[in-house]
């Protein structure tokens, strides 16, 4: 009989999501409603797939500023929250930083999707076409903040 060997690695990291928060309201996108990608047509945060070796870090901003056109530094996430990636095999990284009316003003928005908008939070939460597993992470972020 052959012995199982069990992997010690890490599960690898592979994708990230940004919850943008502006006073009450976050930064949501319309992804396209192309039946082949995940979740079409439902409301969407910034974020994607990790690119080469970068960090969750690296990678959601990179994301942010490709969607967006908004360049932030690390030091303005404010929160981070390892789970499982619902759209490939691995980890993926929830953020949630806070964004300036500068920042809000000056969105270029990117080629994916099909709009943007400000949504207030509590919409987000009940939104029937918001992406569920955002929807609970984000939940989990408040239920955090809320604790303290």
């Amino acid at each position: 009989m052959m012995a199982v060997q069990q992997s010690s690695e890490k599960p690898l990291f592979t994708g990230c999501k940004l919850a943008l928060l502006f006073h009450d309201q976050l930064v949501v996108y319309r992804r396209d409603n192309i039946p082949s990608i995940p979740f079409p047509n439902l409301w969407d945060f910034p974020g994607g797939g990790r690119e080469g070796n970068e960090s969750p870090e690296q990678c959601v901003l990179r994301e942010l500023d490709e969607e967006f056109s908004i360049a932030l530094t690390q030091d303005r996430l404010i929160y981070k929250q390892g789970g499982t990636n619902q759209t490939a095999d691995g980890i993926s990284y929830f953020f949630v930083a806070k964004a300036s009316q500068q920042e809000i003003e000056s969105i270029q928005f990117g080629d994916e999707g099909q709009y943007w908008q400000l949504m207030p939070i509590v919409e987000y939460l009940q939104c029937d076409e918001a992406i569920l597993p955002l929807q609970q992470r984000l939940r989990m972020y408040l239920e955090t903040i809320i604790g303290q």
